[in-house]
């Protein structure tokens, strides 16, 4: 009975089998894994056309998820998987999955040829399969004109000579066939394939390369085809000029073929016998599938060597030894203090921003970098100082600071800490770079990218501004006010919600900034902006006199407090004044040494003396001293206490003369001179 049963189930799988044997082009439909390991364990015989079925589609998936999952770090691991896989049996399979691979992301074409490479040492049918169905697949693309398809193909087959796969006739028989006659989308492929293949040829057969490069110089001068292909075939010559420096034939982490071990096809493009035998796509039932597998299994022992089994048997030691790695690691943190990553970021926004169109594609490249998060800024001090080493303003940096700033408010925080930065630090640039970065700031504030409110940084008065600050202003407002206009620039710096922003350029705390922002404005041309500055000019007299009036009448209450007080003490006062005015007369003394030795030192006593001796009486007389120019002239320079005394002799003389009439005195004084000289 028990027999029956697994007789009824392994017929039923094996029709379920066959049901999906011509549901798709290839043969056969995906089976889950769970299903595909109950059908293997179902089916006991080897040789049947299910078990085959089976083993093919696990073989086709295993090649598929391999060639996917390769990339320069892991290739000299994923070519030994490859290799335990049945290439022989599956080399269809592998050309398929490898061609679409390479189809769907050109970049990972130098890694798709180094595995080939690797390949066609030991199986160098795998290797002249794919590249003959390589030259069908260009061929039916060139006559259909799909350009999409022929780049693909022309950029592996490229590759492939790189590696030594594919012979050099074979890429120039294409250059050839591609410059026949020239059109844009010939000439771009033929350009695209020789900056890949160009290096190779070069060192190969350079006779036939300058045969080539000549014949784009020809077609450059003819002229017949588009600007933008005539700029790829000037841009094709530099790289030549600098020896494809940045295209080297093969990378050093896929240089993994000894030149001598290679085997390389010389299949041309004129071949009428290739055959890219499509029919190994598709399963096909092998009455000696399992002589064929023993066959391989030997060939796979000869290519691997030991290496499975002592993989097999080190795998337990190699899990601890990468646990206790992992250990290490982890305790051991390296910090990295030298900024390398920094300065390669930086490298990388320059590069992009000078290499880009326009501004979109810019944008678009920068959020392609993945800043770091916390080094957003540095995006954003790139475009600032990019921006300030042009000659002349470009428009656009403007626009590329722009689209940051609306597609999130990460970047308008730090475009306005930028702002801040700048303005503070303004004095270290030059009038051209300053300039620059004033018309950046002026297109994000006339844009609205970044708010108003960042002008709170400005501070317009004589000790907070520098030349390159106030000309930092001048340019940034002047900018703007062409922009929007004077009158929606006055209406905004009169908005009410906006004038704490603002208090730093229009100052209402002293009159003397006041003055200074007044001046300031009128002198860019912007004194419409003033108004509101000069009507607080004209009663600031009037406030500060309230100020002052309030202060008055709160000190005079506290003053008639202490009235009784100081009427007690009058007797103590009137005691006191003639100690104060001895204290004066010994001032007045004090005062008349200082002012005379003062006078002294500026012109001798003597001659200044027979000056005075010679003058007539009348110009001694006091009417000349109470005369409003000398009391000014004496209020201007030095106190008129002392400026008396200093023209005049010692103190006791002095209030004699001032007792008696000055005329009389000078005469006694002159009588004696008149005498002698009769």
């Amino acid at each position: 009975m028990s027999s029956e049963v697994e007789t009824i189930v392994h017929t039923n799988k094996t029709d379920e089998v066959d049901s999906l044997r011509f549901t798709t082009r290839a043969g056969g439909a995906y089976i889950p894994p769970h299903r595909m390991r109950q059908m293997q364990q179902s089916i006991k015989d080897t040789s049947s056309e299910a078990y085959q079925r089976i083993t093919w589609e696990a073989l086709k998936k295993s090649i598929n998820g391999l060639i996917n999952k390769v990339n320069t770090s892991n290739i000299k691991m994923i070519i030994p998987e490859l290799f335990a896989e049945n290439l022989v049996r599956g080399r269809g399979l592998y050309c398929r999955s490898i061609m679409k691979a390479q189809t769907a992301s050109l970049p990972f074409t130098p890694v798709y040829a180094a595995v080939t490479a690797v390949v066609n040492t030991k199986l160098p049918a795998v290797g002249a399969l794919l590249l003959s169905r390589l030259v069908v697949q260009f061929r039916r693309a060139f006559r259909r004109n799909d350009k999409t398809s022929c780049l693909a193909t022309t950029t592996f087959i490229a590759h492939l000579t790189n590696q030594l796969v594919a012979h050099e006739i074979l890429a120039l028989q294409i250059l050839a066939l591609l410059l026949e006659r020239p059109t844009d989308d010939s000439v771009e492929i033929a350009v695209g394939f020789m900056r890949e293949v160009g290096a190779h040829l070069a060192n190969v057969s350079p006779k036939a390369n300058n045969a080539i490069y000549e014949r784009f110089r020809a077609v450059l001068h003819e002229g017949e085809i588009d600007k933008r292909i005539q700029y790829m075939i000037e841009v094709l010559f530099q790289v030549r000029k600098d020896k494809y420096k940045d295209n080297p034939p093969i990378i050093k982490e896929l240089d993994l073929v000894e030149e001598e071990d290679q085997i390389t096809h010389n299949i041309s493009l004129d071949d009428e016998d290739l055959d890219p035998e499509d029919m190994l796509n598709i399963f096909k039932f092998d009455p000696d599938y399992t002589e064929n597998e023993e066959k391989y299994s030997a060939i796979k022992a000869e290519i691997l060597g030991d290496d499975e089994s002592e993989d097999e048997s080190g795998t337990s030691g190699s899990d601890e030894s990468e646990e206790e790695s992992e250990e290490d690691e982890e305790a051991m943190e390296i910090v990295d203090k030298t900024n390398a990553d920094l300065i390669e970021l930086r490298r990388k926004i320059y590069l992009t921003v000078m290499s880009s169109v326009n501004f979109e594609e810019a944008c678009h490249k920068l959020m392609k970098l993945h800043v770091p998060e916390g080094h957003e800024i540095e995006l954003c001090n790139m475009i600032i100082e990019c921006c300030s080493q042009e000659r002349t303003y470009l428009k656009y940096y403007g626009l590329m600071a722009e689209r940051f700033c609306k597609l999130n408010r990460i970047w308008v925080d730090n475009f306005v800490q930028c702002f801040e930065e700048v303005y503070n630090t303004i004095h270290r640039y030059e009038t051209n770079r300053l300039r620059n970065i004033a018309k950046l700031f002026a297109h994000l504030f006339n844009t609205d990218a970044l708010p108003w409110t960042a002008f709170q940084i400005i501070k317009l008065n004589e000790e907070d501004t520098t030349s390159a600050s106030r000309i930092f202003v001048k340019i940034l407002f002047q900018e703007i006010n062409e922009f929007i206009g004077l009158k929606v620039l006055k209406e905004r710096m009169l908005d009410p919600f906006m004038q704490e922003p603002f208090s730093g350029m229009f100052p209402k705390d002293n009159p003397k900034n006041t003055r200074f922002a007044i001046n300031y404005w009128t002198s860019i041309g912007l004194g419409a902006l003033t108004e509101d500055l000069r009507e607080w000019l004209r009663n600031a007299p009037k406030q500060i006199m309230k100020r002052r009036d309030s202060s008055d009448s709160s000190s005079g209450s506290d003053s008639s407090d202490s009235s009784d007080s100081s009427s007690s003490g009058s007797d103590s006062d009137d005691s006191g004044s003639s100690s104060d005015s001895s204290s004066d007369s010994e001032s007045d003394s004090d005062s008349y040494s200082s002012s005379h030795s003062r006078s002294r030192s500026r012109t001798p006593p003597r001659t200044r003396y027979r000056f005075r001796s010679r003058t007539p009486s009348r110009s001694r007389t006091p009417s000349r001293s109470r005369t409003p120019r000398s009391a000014y002239r004496s209020r201007s320079r030095t106190p008129p206490r002392q400026r008396y005394r200093s023209h005049s002799p010692p103190s006791r003389s002095r209030y004699r003369s001032r007792s008696s009439t000055p005329s009389r005195s000078r005469s006694s004084s002159r009588r004696p001179s008149k005498r002698s000289r009769r």
